[in-house]
């Protein structure tokens, strides 16, 4: 019988009974698991832990990051500019020799630099802590609220600037000064972060959906991307 049944793949009854309603339902769900990432890659090429790249989030924080690197730079170059004239006394230049000048000296390795934390770091990251604060802080009270805004403030703030430094002093082959980076920048960087991040945190928290937490707050870290940005080239 079991070779009868082993030698009947051509038989109608054997394609009839492959296409019972159970065995439909299981294609299906494999092909809805096949097209179910749009805006995210297996983080493992395909492996078996269900880890999923948020692919949509660390493009939008990359791409911020670049944004608020290259307003650091134009400021830092026009105050450069600036304080040239006061010495010499001579004009820059019209507007577009200003122009060219930005874009022919801009630091384009610090540029990628930026954008590689944005991406590999700080969007995977922080979309990962926001939706564990939202399994584990899941409604919407004003308790709620101040503890997630606490707790990103502690842990989340510290953590991102931490990060950065170290990423931006591995780029610069510097790991061996990293401790005085630290010393000097750490504790300073994040007091600065707390005025402008705890109220950001607040509308984060209560105004906007898990799905556009990572873009607004990126939109945020234009700002604080130029404040890391000045801090770590200093």
């Amino acid at each position: 019988m079991n070779a009868l049944s082993g030698a009947a793949g051509g038989f109608p009854w054997w394609r009839h009974h492959n296409s019972s309603p159970q065995n439909n339902r299981q294609r299906r769900r494999r092909q809805d698991s096949n097209n179910s990432s749009s805006n995210s890659v297996d983080s493992a090429g395909g492996g078996g832990f269900g880890l999923r790249f948020p692919l949509k989030q660390a493009l939008t924080a990359g791409s911020l990051a670049v944004v608020g690197d290259t307003i650091a730079q134009v400021r830092e170059r026009l105050k450069g500019m600036d304080k040239k004239e006061e010495e010499t006394g001579i004009d820059s230049g019209d507007y577009k020799g200003i122009l060219w000048s930005l874009v022919s000296q801009h630091d384009w390795v610090r540029a990628l630099r930026m954008a590689s934390y944005g991406f590999l770091l700080y969007g995977p990251g922080s979309y990962a802590w926001y939706q564990y604060l939202d399994r584990q802080l899941p409604q919407q009270t004003v308790g709620n609220l101040v503890l997630k805004i606490f707790l990103n403030q502690v842990i989340l703030g510290p953590c991102v600037i931490a990060v950065a430094l170290a990423w931006n002093n591995l780029w610069l082959q510097k790991l061996s000064e990293l401790p005085r980076k630290y010393q000097k920048d750490f504790l300073p960087t994040l007091f600065y972060g707390f005025r402008f991040w705890i109220p950001v945190s607040a509308l984060n928290f209560w105004v906007v959906p898990l799905q556009g937490r990572v873009a607004f707050m990126s939109l945020g870290s234009i700002f604080w991307n130029f404040v890391l940005s000045s801090t770590m080239s200093r």
